[in-house]
Parts: structure tokens; C-alpha cells; sequence
């Protein structure tokens, strides 16, 4: 009986033990999870929000205004090409006008134009490559019709043809280039606007007199006194 009782309690301790071992390598198991599970998001989150996109934030806020500077508006550079080209256009025809005109006031107007749109257009191209700007360098095909036309007339025609030119053309550069010095948004090419316009606004002066004088009796003589 007694040996019953010693083997009773044995199996009881040895099966007491065992379950002890259980559990504490169960406890063992749920604190290793638990553990890894709250540091490894944790630095996985603070790593991906924290860094990253705020470097990628900060990068395309900066990058698209760079290449902005120094380039001026659509309206501006479209003056810039505009006034260029009215320039090179100035230069030839004053160019015929030499050649080609009996009147002496009408040779005089021409070179000046030559001398004056000549060196106005060594300016805008100078602005135009600061602000980078290519410009043409060949007549298009407006100017280049109106310069046949001028180059197949000799003498009293083309004095007139190409006065009363004169006169339509600076009225128009005159137009131009106050638009530019009141409302420009580029300060370089609103300065230079300014600039140029009382030389415009004097060869339009001397377009209407010159006009006149070559004109006589004509239809277009008529018109070009009463704009003074």
C-alpha cells in the first residue's frame, strides 16, 4: 500500500514539474512576439513617414523654379522677336530707299533709318541672347513681300510707296513698343521699350513730313497732314 502512495506522489511531481516548463516556455514565446512586433513597425514606420517623403516634399518644391530665372513672359519675348524683326525689316527697306528714291528727303530718311534701326537692333539682339531669346535672321514673309514690292519700284513710285510705308509702320512701332513700356512684366525689356520709343516716336514725325512733301496733291498726301 505504501509503495502505491510513493509512486502516486512521484508521477505527481514529475507531471507538476512539466507543466510548469510549459507555461513558463509559453509566457516565453508571447513576450518574444509581442516584443518584436512593437519595434519593428515602429521603426519601419518612423523610418518610411519620417525621412522620405519629406525629402521628396522638399525636392519638388525647388526643382521646378529653376530653370524660370531670368526668362522673361510670353508677351515680353514675343515684343522681343516682334521688334527685332520690325527692326531687320526698317534696315532693308531704308537700305532701297537709298538705291532706289529720287527725292533727297526721302534718301535722308532712309539712311537714317539704316544708322538708327541698325543699332537699336545690335541692342535687342544683345538683350534677346541675356534673356535667351533666338531671333530670325531673314525677313518673313510680310516684310519680305513688302520689300519686293519697294525693290521693283524706281524713283517719284517708290518715294511715295515707300513714305507712306514709313508712316503706317512707325505708327504701329510706336503702338508697340508703348504697350511694352507701360504694361511689360520683364524689367529689362519694359527699360528698354522705354528707351527706344521717343526715337520711334520722332521717325514717325519725320515719316509725316517727309510723306507729305513726296506726296503733292496725292490721295495719300492728303491723309498724312491731318494726323499731325
Amino acid at each position: 500500500m505504501r509503495q502505491w502512495v510513493t509512486v502516486a506522489a512521484f508521477v505527481c511531481l514529475v507531471g507538476g514539474t512539466a507543466f510548469a516548463a510549459q507555461t513558463a516556455a509559453g509566457t516565453g514565446k508571447q513576450g518574444s512576439t509581442g516584443s518584436g512586433t512593437a519595434s519593428k513597425p515602429q521603426g519601419g514606420s518612423g523610418g518610411a513617414t519620417g525621412s522620405k517623403p519629406q525629402g521628396s516634399t522638399s525636392t519638388a518644391k525647388t526643382a521646378p523654379g529653376s530653370p524660370a530665372e531670368g526668362t522673361p513672359a510670353a508677351a515680353d519675348a514675343m515684343f522681343i522677336r516682334t521688334a527685332a524683326m520690325d527692326g531687320m525689316a526698317e534696315v532693308e527697306h531704308g537700305r532701297l530707299a537709298a538705291q532706289n528714291a529720287t527725292n533727297a528727303e526721302v534718301k535722308q530718311f532712309g539712311q537714317r533709318m539704316v544708322d538708327d534701326h541698325g543699332k537699336a537692333n545690335d541692342e535687342l539682339k544683345g538683350l534677346a541672347s541675356q534673356k535667351n531669346i533666338t531671333l530670325a535672321t531673314e525677313l518673313d514673309a510680310k516684310h519680305k513681300a513688302m520689300h519686293d514690292k519697294l525693290a521693283k519700284m524706281k524713283g517719284d513710285a517708290f518715294d511715295h510707296a515707300y513714305m507712306a510705308h514709313m508712316v503706317t509702320d512707325h505708327q504701329q512701332a510706336v503702338s508697340l513698343f508703348t504697350k511694352e513700356s507701360n504694361s511689360g512684366k520683364d524689367a529689362d525689356t519694359k527699360a528698354w521699350a522705354a528707351k527706344t520709343l521717343p526715337t520711334l516716336q520722332e521717325h514717325l514725325k519725320m515719316a509725316r513730313s517727309v510723306n507729305t512733301a513726296v506726296a503733292g496733291g496725292s490721295k495719300t498726301g492728303k491723309t498724312a497732314p491731318a494726323k499731325k
